[in-house]
């Protein structure tokens, strides 16, 4: 009788031993995916960053040039001031169009100034803001990447079970805000 008693604790040890590395396993699978999501959001932010620190030396060198443009100046400073402020993945996505929007009419303004076209100062900082907005593209993308594979992990069966019980809610998308698509309204001398 002892020995049928030692291998029934036995087997119950091991059926415990088995179904705890399982879920130390998937919950240890979810914080990965989970900090990778975190990682490649926090990308997205550092080239944000980047291109908000380029900003004001862009806007700066065009005003020398286009003093009267006052409202694009104001539009760009209540866009930088909205990124700034910007928490959570759908208030970033939205500060960001508005950004682009107010930058695409400053370098359309541009264009109405040959002496400011051929400026060296203004010809650097439009190309480093080219290469940050490809940067900014791509992290968007990379995050997206990453935010699908954790949905995908997370919301499939058995897993979805661990990460409801640990709290672990679907990645949001990275997506543009509505009217993104749109072309911005350029006016000039009206």
């Amino acid at each position: 009788m002892k020995k049928g008693l030692l291998i029934t604790i036995g087997v119950i040890v091991l059926i415990v031993v088995i179904l705890g590395s399982t879920f130390v396993s998937k919950y240890n699978q979810l914080v990965k995916l989970d900090e990778d999501v975190n990682m490649s959001l926090s990308q997205i932010d550092n080239q944000l960053q980047r291109r908000n620190d380029l900003i004001p030396n862009l806007v700066e060198t065009v005003k020398a040039y286009a003093a009267h443009e006052e409202e694009i100046f104001t539009a760009i400073a209540e866009a930088r001031s909205a990124l700034i402020g910007a928490t959570g993945v759908q208030d970033k996505a939205e500060a960001d169009a508005a950004m682009t929007s107010s930058l695409s009419r400053l370098l359309a303004i541009a264009e109405n100034y040959p002496d400011l076209k051929a400026n060296q100062n203004f010809l650097a900082l439009q190309d480093e803001l080219a290469g940050t907005e490809n940067r900014i593209a791509f992290a968007r993308q990379d995050y997206n990447t990453v935010a699908a594979s954790f949905n995908r992990v997370a919301r499939s069966f058995p897993m979805m079970m661990f990460a409801k019980m640990f709290g672990f809610d679907q990645a949001a998308y990275f997506e543009a805000s509505p009217g993104a698509s749109e072309v911005p309204t350029v006016k000039f001398g009206e």
